[in-house]
């Protein structure tokens, strides 16, 4: 026990990159253990559209307008695909987004694990980014990840303590 706390105690929100680029065999292995993420009843309802071209990168960057997105030398827009998300039968909620969600923790977790950081980035403008990636009518952006090698030390975590954050019965 121990190793997956030391993961997830080195991952952290990442907003400045150097230009280094990001090899190809940690790209695919980060996109693995995304995939293999867990879904509600396992309907894997995420596209995960990789930019690395100055185009769409560009494009990327006018949805959230923020200097550091840009030096990032690539993103995973994690998608989610309304046309094949489970929804509840009690109530009809739709769990596209938090499978979503966990796949892109997998993919944050993963860079960490390969010595690559990121940053998760949800508020940017929906409708642009659909436009600029190309995304089919079902198919929505849920979260932007910059991925890339970071210049600068860690930032320290700021977490509430267990005793607000945990009841127990």
């Amino acid at each position: 026990m121990g190793n997956f706390l030391e993961l997830v105690r080195k991952r952290y929100s990442v907003r400045q990159y150097s230009q280094q680029p990001v090899e190809r065999e940690k790209l695919d292995y980060i996109l693995e253990c995304a995939r293999l993420a867990p879904s509600a009843v396992n309907f894997q309802p995420w596209r995960f559209v990789v930019v690395d071209s100055a185009e769409r990168k560009a494009g990327l960057c006018a949805c959230y307008k923020r200097e550091w997105l840009a030096e990032a030398p690539m993103y995973i827009v994690v998608c989610a695909d309304r046309s094949q998300s489970w929804k509840r039968g009690c109530d009809g909620h739709d769990h596209a987004d938090i499978d979503a969600a966990i796949a892109a923790e997998h993919i944050c977790l993963a860079a960490a694990d390969c010595g690559l950081d990121s940053c998760w980035v949800c508020n940017f403008d929906v409708a642009l980014c659909t436009e600029v990636l190309g995304l089919e009518k079902d198919i929505y952006p849920v979260v932007i990840i910059p991925v890339g090698y970071a210049v600068g030390a860690p930032t320290d975590k700021k977490r509430k303590p267990l005793s607000e954050t945990v009841i127990e019965m």
